[in-house]
């Protein structure tokens, strides 16, 4: 970004050479969940060392690395012992406070840069400079008092979303206003934090690009994912998405847009909505793997996660073409009976279905616990083996 926009306090920017960080370095992940896990795979694979910071023993992400650091975030001689031992340092979840990655910046390459994840981890910020830059988005408003509140819900016609402009995901801390009676129960939800008040979008379906972008500016998306939920959180994706070819083409040409005016270093989801007269805008941004993109281990050349290691390394990127057409579909613990998914053994009589769990010792309802790909040799088939796999698994048909 220009050298206008704020950088974290106490972060200095660390110039992005070309030279890229070769197999046999050590390369760090914040956070310990199951998308540093599938980081790690794609690292190790490629002869990398993977060393995780978390905040919990025995993480998803810790099986597989090397090594595992296990301290609280915010313990900062932690932190600066784990970014001596690593040659770059890229992370899995948003929900990182600055202090921890002014250390690390201090130290190694972060990628995405700490501006990124700072940007986008609070929504009023990640809203105000992607309408800044000229993207389309939701039409949005902060709040800071009932009295906003109210003022703000009569503009939006009483139909719209309140959120909690940092810490919300799948849902969380989310209030529906359907009319004027509603606003006193959404303000004393929000519980006093700052807000952001969303109008309501009519849309015929969500969408998401994952986009990668390398030191050197090489881009590339990956295709598509037309996306599905259930209770706030992804349910399915279908690759390709079901949609004209001009608006796949617009979603990838607003993700690459995005990538270049943050300029970023990594791998960024960018979540959109198609309303119902054929407009793009974009909901929210997520600069790491996504949930979504979770198919691309087994239907594209390059997998997300393969990706992200090529673009935090500085080497080039690998080629996003879709190998086969597929459904993805999220296992959450509400389908666990204590410690098994059952119908294991039923599911993996399809050969074309792919199964990933993530180690999480506890099952709980919403909880991902993993996911499935149900891979076709045509669209329509992916759809048949979807719709079977579902039904086994007791999960409602999609449309």
């Amino acid at each position: 970004m220009s050298s206008a926009q704020p950088i974290l306090p106490g972060t200095t920017p660390i110039a992005a050479g070309v030279a890229p960080i070769l197999p046999g370095a050590t390369l760090g992940v914040f956070g310990g969940g199951q998308l540093g896990r599938m980081f790690a795979i794609a690292a190790r694979r490629m002869g990398y060392r993977v060393r995780v910071y978390t905040d919990h023993a025995d993480s998803p992400a810790g099986h597989i690395a090397d090594a595992e650091t296990v301290a609280p975030f915010d313990d900062l001689d932690a932190v600066a012992r784990f970014g001596r031992e690593i040659a770059v340092a890229t992370f899995e979840f948003e929900n990182v406070a600055a202090a921890p990655l002014r250390t690390l910046a201090e130290l190694v390459p972060v990628r995405p840069s700490p501006l990124i994840l700072y940007l986008t981890q609070e929504r009023l910020r990640e809203k105000g400079i992607l309408a800044a830059k000229g993207f389309p988005t939701t039409s949005f408003l902060a709040i800071r008092s009932r009295d906003v509140l109210e003022q703000a819900a009569a503009q939006f016609g009483h139909d719209a979303i309140l959120k909690t402009a940092a810490f919300g995901y799948d849902g969380k801390g989310q209030a529906r206003i359907r009319g004027a009676a509603d606003v006193a129960a959404a303000w004393d939800a929000l519980g006093g934090a700052l807000g952001i008040l969303e109008r309501r979008v009519d849309f015929q379906c969500e969408l998401s690009v994952i986009v990668a972008r390398s030191p050197r500016g090489d881009c590339a998306t990956f295709p598509v994912a037309e996306n599905h939920h259930a209770r706030h959180i992804l349910d399915a994706s279908i690759v390709p998405a079901r949609l004209d070819e001009r608006v796949q083409c617009e979603a990838r040409e607003l993700a690459l847009g995005i990538a270049e005016a943050l300029e970023l270093e990594g791998v960024l989801a960018v979540e959109l909505f198609l309303t119902r007269d054929g407009k793009l805008l974009v909901n929210e941004l997520a600069p790491r793997p996504h949930n979504s993109g979770h198919y691309s281990f087994d239907a594209c050349v390059t997998s997300q996660f393969e990706q992200q290691v090529r673009a935090v390394c500085g080497l080039p990127l690998g080629s996003t073409e879709l190998l086969r057409p597929c459904v993805m579909i999220n296992l959450l613990g509400d389908l666990w009976r204590g410690h098994e998914l059952p119908g294991v053994a039923e599911l993996l009589g399809d050969p074309l279905l792919k199964l990933h769990l993530y180690g999480k010792r506890e099952a709980r309802p919403g909880r991902k616990m993993g996911h499935l790909v149900c891979l076709g040799t045509d669209p329509a088939d992916a759809w048949a083996r979807a719709a079977a796999a579902r039904k086994r698994l007791g999960l409602p048909q999609l449309h």
